[in-house]
């Protein structure tokens, strides 16, 4: 996801009257926004740090749906909201079966040593914002274990 395509949307759901929609994707804007000048990008804010963001702001999202009480419906319908309008933006994540298959295709030598933490390094690094770091935890443990 480019930040230009979530500006664009972000227009579009403004002139569509869409306040909920406007509202969560400029929550989301200025997330990427501050992560960015973080990481010292001002104007040219690379597609990977946009779904790294775009990716963590959804697990908290998540998180509030998961943890919110069920005797505030009102409360929940919002987070519900917020979750699947960031889930919409979120970049495909490849399935537990993929990932081993690519940890094994290609790290055939680490998993041979059982250096997990090597593993998990060169994993995240290749995969990127394509696997969760939990997911791939739990496949490396499975492999090397």
């Amino acid at each position: 996801m480019t930040f230009e395509a979530l500006r664009s949307d972000m227009v579009a759901a403004m002139k569509a009257r869409d306040k909920v929609k406007k509202d969560n994707l400029s929550f989301l804007i200025a997330a990427i926004k501050k992560e960015a000048i973080d990481k010292g990008f001002r104007d040219d804010i690379p597609e990977d740090l946009v779904d790294k963001v775009i990716i963590k702001v959804t697990k908290l999202a998540k998180e509030q749906v998961d943890t919110c009480p069920e005797t505030r419906p009102e409360l929940m319908a919002e987070y519900q909201t917020k979750y699947e309008t960031f889930k919409s933006y979120a970049p495909a994540q490849l399935s537990e079966d993929d990932i081993e298959k690519y940890i094994r295709d290609n790290f055939a030598d680490l998993i041979e040593s059982k250096n997990k933490g090597m593993l998990m390094k060169n994993t995240i690094a290749a995969l990127g914002s394509q696997a969760d770091g939990k997911t791939i935890n739990k496949i490396v443990a499975k492999i090397c274990g």
